[in-house]
């Protein structure tokens, strides 16, 4: 059965006397993630985790609409990667542009980017995006920073490391190559000391900091880890779609 609250899946019968508090649209990316796992690695984790989470916020009678995934991020860094695929900042405020006009015009008027690349930086175009549409709410969520505080994962990492290579294991593990296979995610750091600090920022040529195109090392990643992860993710961000669909956005602050 169509699901109702995918967007992809629902059809006009449902959708003409349906109305949505909330739209959510995962955003990744197609890029290399290390030798072992696929391009679509963040498409595969974004899509999953706003499949669920909505499941989860529908259940609990909250109306979300999960958007079709946008399936390229901004790769600037990674020209020389074959077939990594970019979208420039630029064209990403232009496609959220048109994607807010349509629903702002419909009266879904609280929209999240369930962001799942960690080249994606939206605080500027939501800045300016909010002044084009002042009725809407906006927001931004980043499912992989709830990885470092959730003590499932033993090595750190930010790309196709223990806590992607475990949720992928979990997710798609026909598309994981075997561990023979694996590299060891190795990051070469920038030798200026604020960079590595983390209070000075420049981007990384991606080819000059890891030889596998991974960061972090997946040696310690399982399918079990994977599926504790996403449950964890889901339950939190299902919360979330519930605690955002269900507030007044004109009165969110005491």
């Amino acid at each position: 059965m169509p699901r109702p609250y995918i967007l992809a899946e629902t059809n006009w019968k449902h959708l003409k006397d349906e109305s949505f508090d909330l739209a959510i649209l995962p955003w990744g990316a197609t890029e290399a993630h290390n030798y072992h796992l696929p391009y679509a690695t963040d498409v595969i984790e974004g899509t999953s985790i706003a499949e669920e989470s909505a499941r989860i916020a529908w259940e609990k009678g909250s109306k979300v609409v999960v958007l079709p995934t946008i399936p390229f991020g901004v790769n600037t860094g990674q020209s020389d990667i074959y077939l990594d695929m970019n979208l420039n900042p630029s064209t990403q405020f232009a496609v959220l542009k048109d994607i807010l006009t349509v629903l702002n015009r419909q009266g879904v008027h609280k929209f999240m980017i369930l962001n799942s690349h960690g080249g994606n930086n939206w605080k500027a175009i939501v800045r300016e995006l909010g002044l084009l549409f002042p009725d809407m709410f906006l927001c931004v969520t980043n499912w992989f920073k709830l990885g470092s505080e959730s003590g499932i994962f033993e090595l750190p990492g930010d790309h196709a490391d223990e806590m992607e290579t475990s949720l992928i294991l979990h997710l798609t593990p026909e598309l994981v190559l075997p561990r023979d296979e694996w590299g060891d995610g190795k990051e070469l750091k920038n030798k200026v000391k604020a960079f590595s600090e983390g209070w000075a920022w420049t981007e990384r040529p991606w080819s000059k900091i890891s030889e596998d195109t991974g960061v972090g090392d997946p040696s310690k990643a399982s399918k079990e880890k994977g599926e504790v992860f996403f449950n964890l993710v889901c339950a939190k961000m299902g919360q979330l779609f519930v605690d955002i669909a269900q507030a007044d956005k004109n009165t969110l602050y005491k």
